[in-house]
Order: C-alpha cells, then sequence, then structure tokens
C-alpha cells in the first residue's frame, strides 16, 4: 500500500507536470514570467485578507462535519491547523497532502485517525459538491462562452445527487465485499451527520463564502496580469478554472490551473497566454496568502522539540514516551 501511494503521488505530479509542459511548448515561457512580474504589494495584501476569511469559513464547515460525526474540537486550533494545511497544499504535489496531515493529526489528538480523516475527506466533499453546484448556476445563467460545460457539470451534480438520495433513503446493507462495508459508512454519515438540519445550513453556507473568497481571488489576479474583462465576464471563467484546482494531479498546484484559464480564457477571446499569466498570479498570490501556514509549522515543529528536550531531561525515553502519548 505505500508503495501505490508513492506511485500515485508521482504520477499525480507527472500529470501536473505534462501539462506546465504542453502550455510551455505552445505558448512559450513568457506567460509565465509575466505572471509572476505582475504580481504586487496591493494585490498579495488583498489575498492575504481575503484568505483569512476562507480559512475562517473552511475551519468552521470542517468543525461542523467533524461534529456532525461525533466529533468536536475547538474553532481557533482549527484555524490553525486550516492554514497549515493550506500552506503544505500549496507546496507538495498533489493538493491534498497537507489536508491528510490535517486528519491525522487531529485523529491522533482524539485517539482515532481513522475518525480524522474521515471528517476531513467530508469536508473537502462538502465543499466541492457546494462549489460544483455553484459553477453550474453561474455558467449556466451568466453570459459565457462555457455553457456547454454549464450544462455537462449539470448533468454530473444531477448524478451525484441522485446517488447521494439513493444512498440515505435506501442504505444498503453491510457484506464481506469492500464496497459492501464502505457504502453503509457513507450512507450513515450522510444521513446522521452531513444532512442533518444542525450541520447542513452551516456547511453551505461555509461552503458558499469560501468559494466566493476564492473567486475574488482570481478575479484580483486576472486585473492584476492585465486581463480586461469585467468581473462578471470574469466570474464563470474563475469557477471553471475553480473546479479545475480541485484535480489532485498538480505540482503543489500548479498544472491543472494554468490549463483550465489557458482553455477557458481562449474560448472567452481573451487569449490562452492571458489565461496562462492570470493563474500564475492567482498561484503567487495563494501561496503568498497561505504562508500564516508556514509560521504554524513552525510552531509546532518548536513545541514538539522543546517537550522532546523537557522528556528527556526529566525523565528519560520512559518520559518522551508518556509525552508523545499524551
Amino acid at each position: 500500500m505505500p508503495g501505490r501511494r508513492v506511485l500515485l503521488g508521482w504520477l499525480q505530479a507527472l500529470a501536473g507536470a505534462a501539462v506546465l509542459a504542453a502550455l510551455l511548448w505552445k505558448l512559450g515561457s513568457g506567460p509565465f514570467i509575466d505572471g509572476i512580474m505582475a504580481v504586487d504589494a496591493r494585490a498579495v495584501a488583498a489575498a492575504m485578507v481575503i484568505t483569512l476569511g476562507t480559512t475562517l469559513c473552511c475551519a468552521w464547515r470542517w468543525q461542523l462535519v467533524a461534529r456532525g460525526l461525533g466529533r468536536n474540537f475547538p474553532y481557533w486550533p482549527a484555524v490553525a491547523a486550516y492554514y497549515r494545511s493550506q500552506f503544505l497544499n500549496s507546496v507538495l504535489p498533489g493538493g491534498i497532502l497537507g489536508d491528510v496531515h490535517r486528519g491525522v493529526d487531529q485523529g491522533s489528538r482524539d485517539g482515532d485517525v481513522g475518525a480524522g480523516l474521515r471528517a476531513v475527506a467530508w469536508d473537502r466533499a462538502a465543499g466541492q459538491a457546494v462549489q460544483l453546484l455553484l459553477a453550474v448556476l453561474v455558467l449556466t445563467f451568466l453570459p459565457s462562452p462555457l455553457h456547454g460545460v454549464g450544462a455537462a457539470l449539470a448533468w454530473v451534480l444531477l448524478a451525484l445527487a441522485a446517488a447521494v438520495a439513493a444512498l440515505v433513503l435506501w442504505p444498503p446493507r453491510s457484506g464481506a465485499r469492500w464496497w459492501a462495508r464502505v457504502l453503509p459508512a457513507v450512507a450513515s454519515d450522510l444521513r446522521h451527520g452531513l444532512l442533518q438540519c444542525r450541520t447542513a445550513p452551516g456547511i453551505v453556507l461555509a461552503s458558499a463564502g469560501a468559494v466566493a473568497g476564492y473567486t475574488a481571488i482570481f478575479v484580483i489576479a486576472a486585473g492584476s496580469a492585465g486581463t480586461a474583462a469585467t468581473a462578471t465576464q470574469l466570474l464563470p471563467l474563475a469557477m471553471f478554472v475553480l473546479l479545475a484546482m480541485s484535480v489532485p494531479a498538480s505540482i503543489a498546484g500548479w498544472g491543472p490551473r494554468e490549463g483550465a484559464a489557458a482553455w477557458a480564457f481562449m474560448a472567452a477571446g481573451l487569449g490562452a497566454a492571458q489565461g496562462v499569466s492570470a493563474a500564475v498570479v492567482y498561484g503567487v498570490l495563494s501561496l503568498a496568502a497561505c504562508l500564516p501556514g508556514a509560521a504554524v509549522l513552525l510552531a509546532g515543529w518548536l513545541r514538539r522539540g522543546r517537550a522532546r528536550g523537557r522528556a528527556a531531561v526529566h525523565g528519560g525515553p520512559g518520559a518522551a514516551g508518556g509525552v508523545r502519548h499524551g
């Protein structure tokens, strides 16, 4: 299993590298350099403020999801953990390793790593489901060259909604096969956790707030890159690019985002190079806005180092074990 996970990680990174290589071959390095040079202090400051708001929303959603699954943890530590996971997602291949770390860390604190990972998986799934719904609405009802994409996504959304409804209304019985064990657990999580009246509205609201923030950063990025389009014209393009970013096949977030932006901007008559530049600015702004997560990561390392040092001074290996399990 570890070997398979490593292979999957390499394949995800290679997929992102292939997209970037194709863009470099087709458009050259100019759009990438232009995007990096277009970043300025005002855009970074705006992105950091907006990312604070999106992180507060995401941490609230994670807390609601975990509470629905029978777990509870304080809000502000959840905000710090979410900042840390966003930073790791921004610098590690695949775009999900920070979330895995977040689930393992919280699960270790609660004494159940499996439950911690499950809460994080549902947190991401809930956010992406709301993002898909909002994308369908925007691509369908706003003037855009991506109406066909919106129609296709609407069918995907309907299929997912039908599958969820079938699981909730007619939960399958447990059995020996892996899917006969997994599906009843999924149905239980949906029925007794995420779709309850005490959790669902907050999850939807928090997810919508996060998507609004990500979209605002992309509009800022496109403006910094010199795009002449209005915010109304950019909104459908931004929603499409955000969906592409959720594909876990990238190099620290790079690859699908730039490919999707190039295609969407070309379809809108704005030019593929302009789309790549906007996506590059977005990537730089997102990384800068996630830097508080690096501080959280560093603080955690220093705290654990001091704890190990105190354990070694006061109790040797036995005390160190006590600290580790505490």
